[in-house]
């Protein structure tokens, strides 16, 4: 025997007897499910052609972070804009989620719904150091802006 892994003799490599040249399919032949109806705007992706036969409506692309998201569309998925702008969407729909909330009378318990008193109780030394590091973020921040009120 000579060679290793890929190279190895042929029958020597326990998969040999499953190989097939070319591949064979487990079924024979693929019914394409019926196209869904599109009731709401669907992003897809540049390199493929169509939309998906099957897709989710569940929360459709809307406000800011929408217009970012069709923006972030018109890239490549090999884009790092593409990739970007995603994240910068999802970000700015958090704030459009928290600003309807209020406008609906709703003040959203930000410490609760973002697993605080989970933290508290479980991982409390953690919980002390991400609250070190947000005051020390806060308080650069305030002194930045100090600085610059000065000048």
């Amino acid at each position: 025997m000579h060679g290793w892994g890929a190279d190895l003799d042929p029958r020597a490599r326990p998969a040999v007897p499953m190989e097939r040249t070319p591949p064979r399919f487990i079924e024979p032949h693929y019914e394409q499910p019926e196209q869904q109806p599109v009731t709401v705007k669907v992003f897809h992706s540049t390199e493929r052609p169509g939309l998906t036969p099957v897709f989710g409506t569940s929360s459709p692309p809307s406000g800011v972070s929408g217009l970012i998201r069709a923006g972030a569309f018109r890239f490549s998925e090999n884009d790092i804009r593409r990739w970007l702008m995603l994240l910068f969407a999802d970000r700015v729909n958090v704030v459009e989620g928290i600003l309807q909330d209020l406008s609906h009378g709703h003040v959203p318990d930000i410490f609760r719904e973002m697993g605080g008193p989970a933290e508290w109780k479980y991982n409390r030394a953690g919980f002390y150091r991400k609250a070190a590091i947000a005051g020390a973020v806060v308080a650069i921040l305030l002194y930045a802006n100090s600085r610059r009120r000065r000048h």
